[in-house]
């Protein structure tokens, strides 16, 4: 095709029909082709506008087109109950018209179309926009279908029957009507067009309401360009009928694994190993291998293969979260994969309805399922425990991070009715808690897949890292209130007490242990030689600093008051040295520690400074360098603090890690030698776990050289 110069050299008619006529070929492309702006107004993003608006590109690049387009998002019964319950309109609308976005990109054409677009995207030569009717406090479609191409000087407009829903893709047989500026005829009729979509693009529509959306759309545009960058094949449609065929939509209310997901063979297999487990076990999977994108893929076959042989199969899948952040991130994935799920936690009154009415829609086969994601505390509670207790269909529980669920207060709430179950985590021992540990292994079953951070950095699912220990000596007074504190530890053992009582953190003996861990994670040297850590790496992004709970113990001690080590770091970090820093703590609130690690990996914020809070679940792959102020002898924590700062980013091929080591004073007391090895040897534990996997092991091992051999722990 020779593109022609100008709109009124294209030898346009004045109408097109599927039984005389190739749209694609007669109509939009050469319009394009010859056009400089081009304005297109749909009922929502389907697979066929999306693919149509990819053909003719480079021609319309190359004369430094621009694209406005408006569509409608499809609101499916999920997202009108969360508008009628009061939740955000824009973000219900935004996720919708995501929604239809995933489902068109499906097609590997309407992928290459999207992902066309995305220079003019970079270059701000194309922007979305959502319209929707607003009347009268009801949210309804915007179902409109125009389109203006513009050279300069003419505009061709044009309205018609496209029915360009994804069901009525095969076999359309379509209509246009075309309005040409320089016919006497069509004028007034192509100019009202083109008033009208003006009107529509700047909200003067009475009944409409229009809002940005390039931004949110942005990430599909760009996935879909990398996806198809070199797939050349897809840039011309097919001739002769409609121009794209798809792939049946799954029912509603079924996950269904997204086709721009890449499931690694790990994840595969074990998916696999659950399945020949029937469909039960726990997946020991090191922090940032994909657990969760694992355990959906799961769900999403589980699903099929009940559809399969049953056609009328529900699945229920519940999903249990230690925290209200992860139930969020749990829950954009979920988008992804095709279900708005029902986020169950805060007031029940805010989720219980729609729960309740989601098991009825499930009863009636008004769904073929559905998802809740839930928090560990609202899941223990009756009425959750309730609405479980009135389901009668297929259940699947996913515990992310299952080693909580052990819990005595939590164990006893595990659905027994769950037909399914899948457990996760990269520790799902409980630290001395034997009972609570075999709970877990009854409910869920075995480990049915492990994959250690040794085997997932081989794999290149994480990423590789360098490991610096640094010695940090306890003074006198930290010292003698350590060996004090180990003393009457020691007393209550000798005694009989259970040692099951150290769990148990208000007992005598959990708080004794605590205070003891408490002089070790807040050893006053360590912010020295914290402040000369972070000026070797002044110019360097993406710092974590896991901090100490709470205060000083000899704060307590002596009956004075201080600022906390977290006080301390942000006032050095942000105050002093003048790096951007912010805190994510269990005091900030979730929309904060959303927009903290927003601004975190768009490089705005340098530092982040943490206690417990980023332990579990969090996604922070950006973070390069993790200064480990304080870690628990419990190697769940210090497993969890490693596998955050080795996820996978793009520019990242490794992290760095600096272990804040606290030793005795050099010189100490020969009567608590005893007490002072005993301590070595429980920081040494976590240091051989670190230095064996780091590429500077031996480097590393060097360094505590002279402390072994002080103490004698060569066999540590």
């Amino acid at each position: 095709m020779v593109a022609s110069p100008f709109l009124r050299d294209c030898g346009t008619e004045p109408d097109y029909r599927s039984d005389r006529n190739n749209l694609v070929e007669d109509f939009y492309l050469p319009a394009l082709a010859a056009s400089t702006a081009y304005d297109r107004a749909v009922g929502y993003f389907a697979a066929s506008v999306i693919a149509t608006l990819g053909q003719g590109i480079d021609e319309f690049t190359a004369r430094g087109g621009t694209m406005r387009i408006i569509a409608s998002p499809y609101l499916d019964p999920a997202d009108i109950k969360d508008i009628e319950n009061g939740y955000e309109l824009r973000e219900i609308l935004q996720r919708a018209a995501l929604r239809d976005l995933e489902q068109a990109v499906e097609d590997a054409r309407a992928a290459r179309g999207l992902g066309k677009l995305g220079q003019l995207v970079a270059e701000n030569r194309v922007d979305f926009k959502l319209a929707y009717v607003e009347e009268r406090g009801r949210v309804g479609m915007y179902h409109e279908k125009i389109g203006i191409f513009r050279d300069g000087r003419d505009i061709i407009a044009f309205k018609g029957s496209a029915n360009e829903t994804r069901s009525g893709l095969v076999g359309n047989f379509e209509a246009i009507e075309v309005y040409r500026s320089w016919d006497p005829s069509d004028a007034r009729r192509a100019a009202r067009i083109s008033k009208d979509f003006d009107d529509l693009w700047e909200n003067r529509t009475q009944m409409l309401r229009v809002i940005p959306f390039t931004e949110a759309a942005q990430v599909i545009v760009e996935r879909s360009a990398r996806a198809t960058a070199d797939q050349y094949e897809l840039d011309d449609l097919p001739t002769g009928g409609t121009p794209i065929r798809t792939t049946p939509l799954p029912p509603p209310g079924t996950l269904a694994i997204p086709p721009s997901l890449k499931v690694r063979d790990y994840q595969k297999e074990a998916v696999q190993n659950w399945f020949r487990n029937q469909c039960r076990g726990i997946l020991r999977m090191a922090t940032g291998t994909g657990k969760t994108l694992t355990a959906l893929s799961a769900a999403s076959q589980l699903g099929t293969l009940l559809r399969k042989n049953d056609a009328s199969a529900s699945l229920l899948t519940v999903v249990v979260a230690p925290y209200q952040h992860l139930v969020d991130q749990w829950a954009k994935d979920i988008e992804w994969f095709g279900v708005t799920p029902l986020r169950a936690y805060e007031a029940i009154s805010h989720w219980s309805p729609r729960a309740h009415s989601l098991l009825q829609n499930i009863a009636l086969s008004g769904t073929r399922g559905g998802v809740i994601v839930t928090t560990n505390a609202t899941f223990g509670g009756d009425a959750f425990q309730n609405l479980l207790s009135s389901y009668r269909g297929y259940l699947l529980l996913i515990a992310d991070e299952a080693h909580n669920l052990g819990a005595a207060h939590l164990r006893t709430r595990l659905p027994e009715k769950a037909q399914y179950r899948l457990g996760l985590s990269a520790t799902p021992e409980r630290w001395f808690d034997e009972e609570g540990t075999n709970a877990l292994t009854d409910y869920f079953d075995r480990v049915v897949f492990e994959m250690g951070i040794g085997e997932a950095i081989r794999r290149g699912a994480l990423c590789r890292y360098t490991y610096t220990p640094i010695l940090v000596e306890l003074d006198d007074e930290e010292a003698e209130l350590y060996a004090e504190t180990s003393a009457k530890i020691a007393r209550l053992i000798a005694a009989g007490i259970d040692l099951k009582e150290s769990a148990d953190r208000d007992s005598p003996l959990g708080r004794l242990l605590k205070k003891r861990a408490d002089i070790i994670g807040h050893a006053r040297g360590k912010l020295e030689i914290l402040r000369a850590e972070i000026e070797k790496r002044r110019d360097t992004s993406h710092q974590l600093i896991y901090c100490a709970e709470g205060k000083h113990p000899l704060l307590q001690e002596h009956g004075t008051d201080g600022a906390r080590q977290i006080d301390q770091v942000m006032e050095m970090v942000g105050n002093e040295l003048h790096m951007p820093a912010a805190r994510y703590t269990s005091e900030t609130k979730r929309s904060a520690r959303l927009d903290v690690l927003r601004r975190f990996e768009n490089n705005d914020l340098q530092v982040i400074s943490s206690m417990r809070c980023l332990d579990e679940g969090v996604d922070v792959p950006a973070s390069r360098t993790a200064y480990l102020l304080s870690s628990s002898s419990n190697p769940r924590q210090f497993i969890q603090r490693r596998g955050r700062v080795l996820r996978k980013a793009p520019g990242k091929e490794r992290a760095d890690i600096i272990d804040f080591v606290v030793v005795p004073p050099a010189g100490g007391d020969a009567i608590q030698y005893g007490t002072e090895r005993s301590l070595l040897r429980r920081e040494l534990a976590r240091v051989e776990e670190f230095a064996y996997l780091a590429d500077n092991e031996g480097d590393t091992l060097n360094v505590l050289r002279p402390v072994r051999e002080r103490y004698g722990l060569f066999d540590t």
